[in-house]
């Protein structure tokens, strides 16, 4: 009886401590404040995984980009060396790294939200997320983001020939330089962590970004002037470290893609529901806020329609380029 019960607690140590290792935390870092529409996106996810997993499958997120130094780019090639567990960045960042993702941000190809998570969600969206293993990256998914708002201190924008003359914070991604600088902008690439600085001492005199992003980073501080041109889209790309993601249990990386597939629905809704909140939040603390007309639009439409020349050539892949255009066309 004894050697039974004996050998029972034995079992259930081992037991025990099998179930000790087997609990995992893995790091995820963002490049926003710890209230920008991504890190709560991250928040989110984490507390999917952890419910899938009954708590044993862990992620802790690190907002601002404090895991790689605010330097985005620097965060990509952490990622693919294994400092990193896993990434949300943006894919106007990850063009720097493949061109093919440039095809997502041509101006004005959009229609709205919903179309730019069919086509995240399509075969040529698993082909961009299937081509991240090639910079040494496993793509979990791709969140949709919303569309991209103009904001300066100078005057509101209501055609091309406003933005003449005006230093513009862009990505570093050479689509936005061509495209802002046909109006006759500087642009100027700038990593996001050095924005609010540069625009309190007037270094630039305006930013672009999705709604949010002025409230989040407090940019009606030092911006005056909103202009709701929905100008381009971009997405998230929620990267891991493919070593990393091999070395787990197979019943967590179930999870990890459950989550990410679950947390793009709830981040799309989200956002959806957060604009009007976030618009509000800017016309409260003094933002002034205008909307392109139809006719407006339309001469930013030209400019773009002019440059698509220019907006191949930076994709890089034809056969990619004009892939989207015809899926554009039909979905």
């Amino acid at each position: 009886m004894k050697i039974s019960k004996l050998y029972g607690l034995a079992l259930a140590a081992t037991m025990l401590v099998a179930s000790i290792a087997q609990a995992e935390t893995l790091t995820l870092s963002t490049p926003d404040s710890d209230t920008s529409e991504i890190t709560l996106s991250a928040n989110k996810f984490a507390e999917l995984v952890s419910k899938k997993t009954d708590g044993k499958l862990k992620i802790k997120v690190f907002p601002n980009g404090t895991l790689y130094g605010g330097d985005p780019s620097a965060g990509v090639k952490q990622l693919a060396g294994g400092s990193l567990d896993m990434l949300l960045n943006s894919t106007s960042l990850y063009a720097t790294f493949n061109p093919k993702f440039t095809a997502i941000a041509i101006p004005y190809q959009f229609r709205d939200i919903d179309q730019l998570r069919v086509y995240l969600d399509s075969d040529l969206g698993k082909e961009l997320s299937t081509d991240l293993s090639k910079i040494g990256i496993l793509g979990l998914d791709l969140w949709s983001r919303p569309l991209r708002q103009i904001t300066n201190s100078k005057a509101p924008i209501k055609s091309p020939a406003d933005l003449k003359g005006m230093k513009l914070r862009v990505p570093n991604n050479p689509l936005w330089v061509e495209f802002f600088g046909a109006m006759g902008a500087a642009p100027t690439p700038m990593a996001f962590a050095e924005v609010y600085n540069a625009l309190q001492l007037k270094v630039v005199d305006g930013q672009e970004n999705p709604v949010n992003v002025p409230v989040s980073a407090k940019l009606y501080e030092v911006q005056k002037y909103l202009t709701i041109s929905n100008h381009i889209a971009d997405a998230w790309v929620l990267g891991m470290n493919p070593a990393r993601f091999e070395g787990l249990d197979e019943g967590f990386k179930t999870a990890l893609k459950e989550a990410a597939t679950e947390t793009e629905l709830w981040k799309a809704q989200n956002d959806a529901a957060d604009i009007d909140k976030s618009l509000e939040t800017l016309k409260k603390n003094g933002m002034e806020v205008n909307t392109l007309t139809d006719d407006e639009r339309k001469a930013f439409v030209e400019v773009a329609a002019g440059l698509s020349a220019k907006f191949s050539a930076l994709v890089k892949d034809q056969a990619f380029f004009d892939k989207t255009q015809a899926f554009l066309k039909t979905n």
